[in-house]
């Protein structure tokens, strides 16, 4: 059975920088050796993403680049931006405000505290509610 996991932002570190807690999760996912596509909202999201991995942890490196490239399935964390086309994973970090299409195992949903957001993560909830997936909720 699929399973989503909904992240909600509590924390000010996280309030403050809610692409931090992409980056933990990335971090989480390669250190278990589980290769992740992250979808962003947009070109801006994803580049932005892109710097924070490199800076967010001074001891962690984590293997990522935006996708694209020829080299997309050797790479650990691969950011997407809307519009590009990528093989699926079993395990997807989504910035997005939709519920991602494809085929894979696990889904982390990264949701900001302010209202809007989680008026939309209420709507995805009820989206992977049913298509049958396993569900849970974390404060972070």
């Amino acid at each position: 059975m699929p399973r989503a996991d909904f992240y909600l932002i509590d924390k000010p570190r996280f309030r403050e920088q809610p692409l931090l807690l992409a980056c933990e999760l990335a971090k989480k996912a390669f250190e278990s050796q589980q290769p992740t596509l992250v979808l962003t909202r947009d070109f801006a999201q994803a580049e932005a993403l892109d710097e924070l991995l490199w800076a967010f942890d001074d001891d962690a490196m984590v293997p990522h680049q935006l996708a694209g490239d020829d080299d997309d399935d050797d790479t650990a964390v691969l950011i997407v931006p809307p519009g590009i086309d990528t093989a699926d994973r079993a395990l997807v970090i989504n910035l997005r405000e939709t519920c991602p299409a494809g085929r894979y195992q696990r889904v982390l949903e990264v949701v900001a505290a302010d209202p809007a957001e989680r008026d939309g993560s209420r709507t995805r909830w009820r989206e992977y509610q049913r298509l049958g997936f396993e569900l849970h909720k974390f404060d972070m």
